[in-house]
């Protein structure tokens, strides 16, 4: 009995690791999470882009999701959402169902690699049915998206090829320094307003999030002092005429009386340390007692009516 309970518990242990390597291989990329949105897509290599026939677009036929390249931004239908970024691993921000170019509108079903359930019964060779899942509002605000000349269509963007260098660990994480480095090596620039605007939009998000993450010291306006100080003019020739600059009056100190004027004006003593007017002294042995002044009519000095 206790060899069977030991073969089972060996048996249990072997399938619980047999099931967390496979887990682990399956799991591998997905889940990374990105400053804007995180929708699971960890290339660890630059993708393969073949041009779609016919549209200035290229799909990736070895990616596990609906990914595409058009007017220099990578593009993925993902959960219902399109998403938009300027690096093949993101990040990635929500596009709109408005604001999406029609040329990704009209990509056939036949190049989505992994299709939602609501494609199937559509033809390969023509757009999805986008009025159908987004409604008659957008059908009304979009008209015409699928009708296009097909003779006059747009010459593909290049591919951002210096990508390929930064794979793996070399991957930039950080959204500032993916926009220096496209910057550099990309110079083509967007010809449909609507990714022109997506461009924007990226450009306006990036530098919201540098300020954000600014030190304290940087954002704090200097002080009162030292703007007065900047404002004041420069001192002028004798023909120039300084304007007049108003000055609060100055502020009267009081300050205690010096060696100099003790000595003309000294003070006089109080009461209680003055001694006893000629009149007032009595002999000794009397009480000393006051008498007010009758004669000059002013009260005594050192009192206060």
């Amino acid at each position: 009995m206790c060899k069977l309970r030991g073969g089972v518990i060996i048996l249990w242990l072997l399938i619980c690791l047999t099931a967390t390597s496979v887990s682990a291989e399956v799991n591998v990329g997905i889940g990374i999470s990105l400053p804007s949105v995180s929708i699971g897509i960890n290339l660890p290599l630059f993708p393969q882009l073949v041009a779609v026939p016919g549209y200035p677009v290229y799909y990736a036929p070895d990616v596990a999701t609906n990914y595409f390249f058009y007017d220099g931004l990578y593009w993925v239908y993902q959960d219902d959402y399109w998403y938009a970024s300027n690096w093949y691993n993101g990040p990635w921000w929500t596009v709109d169902p408005w604001d999406v170019p029609l040329y990704i509108l009209r990509i056939p079903v036949r190049y989505y690699r992994y299709p939602p359930p609501y494609f199937h019964g559509w033809r390969h060779d023509e757009p999805p049915r986008w009025g159908l899942h987004w409604g008659s509002q957008w059908e009304q605000q979009r008209k015409g998206w699928n009708r296009w000349n097909r003779h006059a269509v747009p010459p593909r963007a290049p591919l951002p090829s210096y990508q390929r260098q930064y794979a793996g660990e070399r991957y930039p994480q950080r959204p500032e320094q993916q926009q220096r480095l496209h910057q550099q090596h990309y110079r083509y620039q967007p010809r449909t307003k609507a990714v022109r605007q997506q461009y924007l939009y990226q450009q306006q998000h990036q530098q919201q999030r540098r300020h954000d993450t600014q030190p304290e010291r940087m954002q704090v306006t200097p002080d009162r002092p030292q703007q007065v100080w900047q404002e004041q003019p420069q001192p002028r020739g004798p023909q120039q005429q300084q304007p007049a600059v108003q000055q609060p009056p100055p502020v009267k100190q009081v300050r205690p009386p010096g060696p100099e004027m003790q000595q003309r004006y000294p003070s006089q003593p109080s009461y209680q340390q003055r001694g006893p007017a000629p009149s007032e002294q009595r002999p000794h042995g009397k009480e000393p007692r006051w008498q007010p002044n009758q004669g000059s009519g002013q009260p005594e000095r050192g009192f206060a009516r």
